[in-house]
């Protein structure tokens, strides 16, 4: 007998070689039906793959993320094996799983695919998943798998095998198809009633130029049909939520090949839409106790150097600025720590002035490849709402919780309700990976741990997603469509500290190394205004709209009144313009809606001699009349956060 431990932590008893499947057939008929595969000891297997000792078994279903990539990626599988019914010859590359769905690379040799294809693809894989066929696992020696591909002609399995070591190699077979593959896979295709092609595009073998390019498809599947007609309504949406093209339209922000790609160029309205998110982090910040301050745009490489920074991405940061001064060299500022680390330094700390909070909205720069590089959501220059934290080690949870309190708030302010606290953490079996030594990681590690438990945060870890110097808190949140994001990240760091030698005095009269906090709500401006854009469609909240009303006189005789109701509002605080063209009102109404402008105050011969504005407001339509005052004092009270 062997004991397998349950994800709850009970333990049953089962004979030797019991599978994952007869582990939940034992639990439930119903759960039997769900598992696609299972976590044994840490590592996705077959749910029909003997268990021969003691484990930890998690069953994993269509809503575990693993549960989904296995199922994906026997999808492609299943699309491998459509393609090689419909085009024999077909050679195929490598086919994984990926976020949303799946993708294969594929040599058609002289066919050239396209999404005129995709039906008769698909239909062909909903036919072959109808037959329910296993997917069965078949060790291999490395010979007999040369021999199979060889023999099949398919260069490109041979050229994958040559790199494994012989007694480590699988084969994986279901209907007419068998593909080089370690697994896992979902027990038959069955389990597979909806399928999609979504796109293709060219992929050279192994990413080396030099070599062919084969086609990569690209595709998605799911478990019920009405998930697939979900998820393409998803997708349509998000086309039209596009923060490059509403950025576009609403004349947010601009790229250009002349300044350099992942530069973004901040328009006056984007401009706007920032310096208010500034603004109200600012005043929280200083009710929090921060103190802004600033720092320069580029640091002697010494001060990286220290720091580890140049270490772990001086090979993939910009490359340095030299002097005339001989060997002299200077780098494009990647982060503000380092740089806060010397403004602490700049005068003695006694443990009755900690914590020290410093904040600065500091504009950094990281040379991301070309093709990683998307609208705002991956730049190579980018601000970060960044603070960093100098306290007592028994001060880090407290002020750890009120670091999670802020980001909340502003969560809170801007209509982010659903996420997940990510628990990042240094992974124990590639510590070379990190600076700093264990006793260390394990105090921040418990702080943070502690911190998120006590605020009552929904959590999850996610061991090997630290920082290079320290333990992180990341924010996951869930936008308008349901799609996750990395928004909002707290660090705990003793190793900066050690590094650049900090030092306060203590009640003991004797000098202690203060830990170091990094903190930034946003994360970055640039990504935050992104996903902001996506979550609302472009329809921000009134507070941070960069044009909260729009003028519309009926006709020219009315622009003088149009100017004085628009004085009234301005001089107030609240922003925004007249249309002054000489267009119908119904085209103007019309383009006010596509430029998501919250409030259109219609004004004509009526308006004028009450000192009345007519209000439409965007999506709503028509609000009636109403007096200027009347109107300003509604917008007063919308607009305070």
């Amino acid at each position: 007998m062997i004991n397998i431990t349950l994800p709850d932590g009970s333990v049953r008893q089962y004979d030797k070689g019991i599978t994952s499947m007869q582990i939940a057939q034992s639990i439930s008929e119903g759960l039997a039906r769900n598992v696609l595969a299972a976590e044994v000891d840490g590592e996705v297997w077959d749910a029909s793959r003997p268990i021969e000792q003691d484990s930890s078994v998690k069953l994993l279903t269509w809503n575990d993320a693993k549960g989904k990539s296995t199922y994906w990626h026997s999808s492609a599988h299943l699309m491998a094996e459509a393609l090689e019914a419909l085009y024999p010859g077909t050679k195929f590359g490598i086919g994984p799983a990926i976020e949303t769905g799946f993708y294969y690379d594929v040599d058609f040799g002289d066919k050239t695919l396209s999404s005129d294809d995709f039906k008769k693809i698909e239909d062909k894989m909903i036919e072959l998943a109808k037959a329910k066929s296993e997917y069965i696992r078949k060790p291999v020696s490395k010979s007999d798998a040369i021999s199979y591909f060889t023999e099949k002609g398919d260069e490109y399995k041979l050229d994958l095998i040559k790199d494994l070591p012989d007694g480590s190699i699988t084969f994986y077979t279901q209907g007419n198809f068998t593909d080089l593959c370690r697994g896992p896979h979902i027990p038959n295709t069955g389990f597979i009633k909806a399928a999609k092609l979504m796109s293709l595009a060219g992929a050279y073998w192994r990413g080396d130029e030099s070599r062919k390019q084969l086609t990569r498809i690209y595709g998605v599947t799911f478990p019920k049909a009405s998930e697939l007609t979900e998820y393409l309504h998803v997708i349509e949406e998000a086309k039209k939520r596009d923060h490059r093209k509403l950025g576009k339209e609403l004349e947010l922000f601009a790229f250009s090949e002349k300044v350099g790609m992942g530069l973004p160029l901040w328009l006056p309205k984007g401009t706007a839409l920032r310096e208010r998110l500034t603004n109200f982090l600012q005043k929280a910040q200083v009710k929090a106790g921060y103190e802004q301050v600033i720092t320069p745009h580029i640091g002697h490489k010494n001060l990286y150097v220290t720091s580890g920074h140049y270490e772990k991405y001086g090979a993939d940061s910009f490359q340095p600025i030299k002097t005339p001064q001989e060997g002299e060299e200077f780098f494009l500022k990647p982060m503000n720590c380092p740089h806060h680390c010397e403004i602490y330094k700049t005068k003695p700390r006694s443990y009755k002035d900690l914590p020290v909070r410093l904040a600065e909205f500091g504009t950094v720069y990281r040379y991301e490849q070309s093709g990683e590089l998307h609208g705002l959501t991956r730049v190579r220059g980018f601000t970060q709402d960044d603070a960093h934290l100098f306290c007592r080690p028994d001060q880090v949870k407290e002020e750890f919780k009120k670091v999670i309190d802020l980001v909340l708030y502003v969560f809170g302010a801007l209509g982010f309700e659903d996420y997940i606290a990510q628990v990042s953490l240094r992974d124990p079996n590639n510590k070379a990976k990190y600076i700093g030594t264990d006793e260390n990681w394990a105090l921040a590690e418990s702080a943070i741990i502690e911190a998120a438990e006590e605020k009552g945060l929904r959590t999850v870890i996610e061991t090997g997603e630290a920082a290079f110097y320290g333990p992180k808190l990341d924010f996951m949140v869930k936008d308008a469509l349901g799609r996750k994001w990395q928004l909002g990240t707290i660090q705990v760091d003793y190793n900066l500290p050690e590094r650049f030698e900090l030092e306060y005095t203590g009640a003991d009269n004797q000098k202690h190394r203060p830990v170091m906090i990094h903190r930034a709500p946003f994360g970055s401006m640039e990504r935050f205004v992104a996903v902001l854009i996506e979550h609302c469609a472009g329809n921000f909240p009134l507070w941070l709209s960069p044009e909260q009303f729009i003028i519309l006189p009926i006709s020219e005789k009315y622009e003088d009144y149009a100017k004085n109701v628009s004085d009234v509002l301005k001089n107030s605080d609240i922003c925004g313009l007249i249309d002054f063209r000489d267009e119908k009102i119904g085209r103007k109404i019309r383009d006010a809606e596509v430029k998501k402008i919250p409030y259109m105050l219609i004004v004509g011969e009526k308006e004028a001699a009450e000192g009345m504005v007519s209000v439409r407001k965007h999506g709503q339509g028509d609000l009636g009349s109403m007096s200027i005052e009347e109107f300003k004092q509604q917008i007063i009270k919308e607009i305070t956060v």
